[in-house]
């Protein structure tokens, strides 16, 4: 039997746009040689009752009884190479198809069924995706062609208000004093872990989009303006 990260506190499923879902949820891992308890955000679209689920976090009982209420867990996509600590849970548990990027640190025993490429196949309807090019770890952001549309993002774009009590002190004084409360802005630990270069943020600038759904942080709606004044501010772009 495979030893799966344990499920963490976490919030409630949101249904944030119709059949598009977001929940926040908790991570505890070392980074820079101390600990550091933070929250982080899974996406679930519904596509005909099929459930994509994106920057997985594991749920508990509860909350797997209410994700299995709204639909059929069908796939799991790794969009970042710095999450994907649950996949392998969700993949188990509901026989689902992994979707991951090309050269991404996939786990023991979790086997990618279907590579993630531009122009190839999309795991729901009215997909498009927006791959980084010049980072030294494999990243994506997906475009959901609804409500003008909604950018889902793993570590790349962050949308950070403040801490909530999924946060320990420590970590909130330590992220305080980084800057990373800062909302439509760019996850300051991916930029040093993968060092994006301007010409991504260039190409990025030129897709329209509406809303913006990030692997941390809170949904960003109506944010297209926020997120390029900080492509501007990192990247004079």
């Amino acid at each position: 039997m495979p030893e799966y990260h344990p499920a963490m506190p976490h919030g409630s499923i949101e249904e944030v746009f119709p059949d598009v879902f977001h929940v926040t949820g908790t991570m505890r891992a070392e980074f820079f040689g101390s600990m550091w308890q933070f929250n982080r955000n899974m996406t679930v679209v519904r596509d005909n009752g099929a459930l994509t689920l994106i920057n997985s976090v594991r749920l508990d009982d509860a909350g797997l009884a209410a994700l299995e209420s709204l639909g059929t867990v069908t796939n799991v996509v790794r969009i970042g190479d710095m999450h994907g600590v649950d996949d392998r849970f969700y993949v188990d548990r509901y026989d689902a198809k992994f979707w991951a990027m090309p050269g991404m640190r996939v786990g023991d025993g979790l086997k990618v069924d279907q590579t993630l490429v531009e122009g190839g196949a999309m795991p729901f309807s009215k997909c498009s995706m927006f791959t980084f090019k010049t980072t030294e770890r494999p990243e994506c952001i997906l475009r959901l062609d609804r409500e003008g549309g909604i950018m889902i993002a793993c570590d790349s774009l962050q949308n950070w208000l403040g801490p909530d009590e999924l946060f320990d002190d420590e970590t909130v004084a330590k992220m305080r004093d980084i800057g990373f409360f800062t909302p439509t802005s760019l996850g300051l630990a991916w930029l040093q872990e993968s060092k994006p270069q301007p010409a991504d943020f260039v190409r990025l600038k030129a897709i329209p989009f509406r809303h913006a759904l990030c692997g941390h942080g809170s949904p960003a709606r109506d944010s297209m303006s926020g997120f390029h004044a900080s492509f501007n501010r990192f990247f004079q772009v």
